[in-house]
């Protein structure tokens, strides 16, 4: 997208600009010459030359210099006119215009985008992460080097780089200070773990997830700095046999962690220092009677998940509910677990 802007001022330089300002000259050159050599006002000057310049007509009470002048700007400004109005409706005719102008807005979108996440890569992992966003919608940007994923992100409605992912100039333009989490998703291990690495570096407190096709990509993410890695291939094999030996079992939990269920939905919720629930055990935060959610475990702020857990179970600031209910239920203990 960097070369993208770039290219849109040096086409608005030589362009359409260089175009506008080349009529305004000829306008403005024609106005001054007419009102010192024909002594008229400016309207009357203004006139005159915007008369010649659109060959519309032209005033017969001039004198020899005036008339000269007039053949002068004839020549001159009706090539600057044509040339001026010709661009200006190959730009509008052709889609050039529209198409820069969503370059501006998605540059404009990069530098006010927050709480977001990076997308590394746009293959068939990256697209289909990509449409689990959208689905959500979380907002997230997509940092892809090939052009023609490029283009297919953006025809799917995502806003998209081409550049470099491990470069720390592309992370800082598509707003790492700002983000969310980063995904690397790029085709290769290499690329994804110079890609987490840049990451990590630039923010020592970001959550960062890294796919990885062998066990020892798995452990240089992890010592690049991913939170969590992701191997495609032993989760899809992993979740064959699931499927065979648990059918139901695996029924029940797409169904709870899919975003278009609109009956049931699973989802973590982070107490907040500051909430009415920190310090109190689920028993007394009656979650069950005031928002209908299931407590299926608790991931304490050092990373340790306790399973089903008791009533009488402390839940501390800080700490995440694995909960399972209706989606408005979910989203109104969120509101009370942030306040």
């Amino acid at each position: 997208m960097a070369e993208g802007v770039k290219g849109d001022r040096w086409f608005w330089a030589q362009g359409p600009a260089f175009a506008l300002a080349l009529l305004v000259a000829v306008i403005a050159g024609g106005t001054i010459g007419y009102i010192a050599l024909e002594g008229w006002s400016a309207w009357d000057a203004f006139y005159m030359t915007v008369l010649a310049v659109t060959t519309v007509g032209s005033r017969s009470d001039m004198s020899r210099a005036g008339q000269v002048f007039t053949v002068v700007l004839l020549l001159g400004g009706v090539g600057a006119a044509l040339y001026t109005f010709t661009l200006l409706a190959t730009l509008v005719v052709e889609g050039g215009l529209p198409k820069r102008l969503q370059r501006r807005r998605d540059a404009r979108m990069l530098e006010t985008i927050k709480d977001h996440f990076i997308l590394c890569g746009y293959g068939r992992i990256g697209s289909i992460i990509a449409r689990q966003l959208q689905r959500q919608n979380v907002p997230f940007v997509v940092v892809e080097r090939d052009v023609e994923r490029v283009h297919a992100a953006i025809v799917d409605g995502a806003l998209a780089v081409e550049a470099d992912a491990s470069s720390e100039e592309v992370l800082k333009r598509v707003g790492i200070e700002r983000a969310r989490g980063l995904i690397a998703a790029v085709g290769t291990d290499a690329e994804n773990v110079y890609a987490v690495l840049s990451a990590r570096v630039m923010r020592p407190d970001l959550f960062i997830v890294g796919r990885a096709e062998t066990e020892d990509a798995t452990l240089k993410l992890k010592r690049a700095g991913a939170n969590r890695v992701v191997s495609p291939y032993e989760i899809g094999a992993v979740q064959i046999a699931q499927t065979a030996l648990r059918p139901a079992v695996v029924d029940f939990v797409e169904l709870a962690t899919s975003s278009d269920n609109l009956e049931l939905a699973m989802e973590e919720i982070t107490i907040a220092s500051r909430s009415t629930m920190a310090s109190q055990s689920i028993l007394e935060a009656n979650l069950r009677q005031r928002f209908g959610v299931i407590v299926v475990a608790i991931q304490r702020h050092d990373l340790r998940m306790e399973f089903n857990p008791e009533p009488d179970t402390i839940i501390g600031a800080g700490d995440k509910l694995v909960v399972l209910g209706r989606p408005d239920s979910l989203k109104r203990l969120e509101t009370e677990a942030g306040e």
